[in-house]
């Protein structure tokens, strides 16, 4: 595929706020976000609703489970519907939340997902967030970027992000979730050897969203 549009690829471990940081940036710019966390989330729902029992999934059922799922365009984002109807609520449930790696762990799956998010790209400028993206599905991004940040600092946020009433031993036990989840995702979850990595640990989302916006605009030069 020939692609003209221009495609900011946003990768970056668990919490690192790759999605809300890539709507943002594309706020800003005026292109589609596509959360390509959100296909495997979609994909964990359908079969969740198939077949409760995550250990009688198969690579093959996950896919049958997930055929019907597609992305569509709204004003400022890509979004999946199961059926012909959004899922958003039901794919950050805690269900889906706990078994998405499993499925993002599947090759062919993978691959699926990979698919849906390129052709987003075939007639619109996207700021796309996930893993992979700017080394698998966009090798030849226009603009990569890692978000980095500490892990105690993202379990902090994912709390945040949940209205989870925080205490020391919340922090300690997401923090500890976060960790397992890195090591999960360790092998999609690596730089791109040109892209510029952004420690967040610090920045407020603003800092992050205007950093990434500058280095888009002196691309486009």
């Amino acid at each position: 595929m020939t692609r003209r549009t221009f495609v900011i690829a946003i990768d970056g471990p668990a919490a690192s706020g790759k999605s809300s940081t890539a709507q943002m940036v594309a706020d800003k710019l005026g292109y589609l976000h596509v959360d390509s966390g959100s296909l495997y989330r979609a994909a964990a729902a359908a079969m969740l609703r198939q077949e409760p029992n995550p250990s009688r999934w198969t690579e093959q059922s996950v896919l049958d489970a997930a055929h019907p799922v597609e992305l569509r365009a709204a004003r400022t984002s890509f979004y999946p519907v199961l059926e012909g109807r959004a899922i958003e609520e039901e794919i950050r449930g805690l269900e889906v939340t706990r078994n998405v790696s499993r499925v993002a762990q599947m090759p062919r799956v993978r691959e699926w997902v990979n698919a849906k998010v390129r052709e987003t790209a075939s007639a619109r400028n996207i700021v796309v967030d996930g893993r992979d993206m700017g080394t698998v599905v966009f090798p030849d991004a226009d603009l990569k970027i890692f978000l980095v940040a500490d892990s105690r600092e993202r379990a902090l946020r994912r709390l945040r992000q949940r209205g989870t009433p925080t205490s020391e031993q919340i922090l300690d036990d997401e923090t500890i979730r976060i960790m397992e989840r890195d090591a999960r995702d360790a092998k999609q979850t690596v730089p791109a050897s040109d892209a510029v990595t952004i420690d967040t640990t610090a920045l407020t989302q603003p800092e992050q969203v205007a950093q990434i916006v500058a280095l888009s605009e002196e691309r486009v030069r």
